[in-house]
C-alpha cells in the first residue's frame, strides 16, 4: 500500500509541475538548405575548385612515385628468383644492398605521401572551418530578419512549407560577407586528426 502511495504522489507532482512553469512562446521556424549553400556559394565553389587542383596534384604525385618503385621491386624479384635455389636465402651483398636502398626508397616515398595527404585533409578542414563560422554569425541576422527563432536544416525535416524557407537569405548574405576563403591548411594548433571536412 505505501509504495503505491508513493508512485501516485510522485504522478501527481509530475503533472502538476508543468503548470506551475513558465510556458514557452511558440516557434517560429524556418529552414535553410546548408547543402545547396555550401554547393553555391561562390566561395564554396572557388575553393572546391582549388582542393581538385590539390587533389589532383597529390594523385599524380603518389603516381610519380609508385612507378619506379615497382618496376625496381619486380626487377629485384627476377635477380633473386635467378640466383640459385641455395643463395636466395642469402643473396650477394650487392643485391642486399640494392634490396635496402629500395626499402628505404619506398619509406620516404610513404611518409612524403602521408604529409602530402595530412596536408589536403587539413587545407579542407580549414576551408569548411572559415565557411561554418561564417555561417554562426549569418544565421541571427536571418532569423531576426524572417522573425525565426529556430533554424534547422532542410535535411533534417521530413516536409516544409516554401513560405519557411531562408536559403536565398543564407546564401545571399554569405556571398556577400565572404567571397573567398583562405585555401591552405589549418594553423599547426587546430590541426585535425583523419577528419574529412563536411560536405566535401
Amino acid at each position: 500500500m505505501t509504495k503505491k502511495f508513493v508512485l501516485a504522489a510522485l504522478s501527481l507532482t509530475a503533472v502538476a509541475a508543468p503548470a506551475s512553469a513558465q510556458r514557452l512562446p511558440a516557434a517560429v521556424v524556418a529552414v535553410v538548405d546548408l547543402q545547396r549553400v555550401t554547393a553555391e556559394c561562390t566561395a564554396c565553389k572557388s575553393a572546391l575548385a582549388a582542393l581538385q587542383a590539390q587533389e589532383t596534384s597529390f594523385q599524380n604525385r603518389q603516381q610519380a612515385l609508385a612507378t619506379p618503385l615497382q618496376t625496381e621491386e619486380q626487377a629485384i624479384q627476377a635477380a633473386i628468383a635467378a640466383l640459385p635455389a641455395a643463395q636466395r636465402a642469402n643473396p650477394p651483398a650487392a643485391l642486399k644492398t640494392r634490396v635496402e636502398k629500395y626499402q628505404q626508397s619506398r619509406a620516404q616515398a610513404a611518409q612524403e605521401l602521408q604529409q602530402l595527404q595530412g596536408r589536403l585533409q587539413s587545407t579542407e578542414a580549414n576551408v569548411n572551418l572559415q565557411i561554418a563560422n561564417k555561417l554562426d554569425t549569418i544565421y541571427p541576422g536571418v532569423m531576426t530578419a524572417r522573425g525565426a527563432t529556430v533554424l534547422v536544416d532542410k535535411r533534417t525535416t521530413l516536409a516544409s512549407s516554401g513560405g519557411i524557407d531562408v536559403t536565398n537569405d543564407v546564401l545571399a548574405q554569405l556571398n556577400s560577407q565572404l567571397p573567398a576563403v583562405s585555401v591552405t591548411p589549418l594553423p599547426q594548433q587546430q590541426q585535425p586528426t583523419q577528419q574529412r571536412p563536411q560536405g566535401r
